[in-house]
């Protein structure tokens, strides 16, 4: 697995910002606040989930930039989660023999990707990096190889908002899984969903009626049941 021994250190260290939810990764500033929630996750769906007109490149191939971004910043949580919405997503639609190619972008890498691929994850590093390095040939380069200039948008987006999504992880210093397998389970569920909607667990018919009976009959004291806005605590 790339870079296990890194994982395993940044794993050991624990949030250096007190008052945080006790929730891994992104989902610490996502539980901050319900307008924090609401917003992360709706730009992650806009930027990895949602049609975005004129561009070509596959959900998959979203979340392998995410990676990438989110490599080249040393923050793991980030990057395995993504790595393994990206694995989610190709086994969905029939390509797993393409996921090796995520241990290549969590080393620095491009090997193996075709020409489109590497203009965009050059592009998205170099964004990441320092923004003013990219160049017109650089955009050029990625449209010769087959790039829609939305294919570019999202490149220089994805880049912009997962180092911002990177800092908010490292500079809470917030908790990360000492394996990447971690993030399986939610990655299946994110590759089905997308990032803002959140199945409800299925519960049994009892619970079900019980629930709408508490619902249906007012308090004790006459007071209106007020409605609070419901985490569940994962990470996007």
């Amino acid at each position: 697995m790339a870079r296990e021994e890194e994982r395993l250190t940044r794993s050991a260290e624990e949030p250096i910002v007190d008052g945080l939810p006790d929730v891994p990764g992104i989902g610490t500033a996502i539980r901050l606040t319900p307008g924090l929630g609401v917003h992360l996750r709706g730009l992650a769906d806009e930027l990895l989930v949602n049609d975005f007109p004129g561009a070509t490149i596959s959900r998959a191939e979203r979340e392998m930039l995410a990676t990438a971004v989110s490599a080249a910043n040393d923050c793991f949580f980030c990057m395995d989660s993504h790595a393994a919405h990206a694995t989610a997503l190709l086994e969905a639609n029939g390509s797993p023999e393409l996921t090796p190619l995520l241990d290549e972008i969590k080393v620095g890498s491009s090997e193996g990707f075709d020409d489109k691929m590497r203009a965009l994850l050059h592009i998205a590093r170099t964004v990441r990096r320092q923004p003013r390095d990219l160049t017109s040939a650089d955009v050029a380069a990625a449209r010769d190889a087959g790039a829609a200039d939305a294919d570019v948008q999202l490149a220089v987006l994805i880049a912009a908002a997962f180092s911002m999504y990177n800092r908010m992880v490292e500079g809470f210093r917030a908790k990360t899984a000492p394996s990447a397998d971690a993030y399986r389970a939610r990655a299946e569920e994110i590759a089905a969903h997308g990032y803002s909607q959140q199945p409800v667990p299925s519960v049994s018919a009892e619970v079900r009626n019980r629930s709408a009976a508490m619902c249906a009959s007012p308090p004790a004291d006459g007071s209106p049941r007020g409605r609070v806005p419901r985490f569940n605590g994962r990470s996007s």
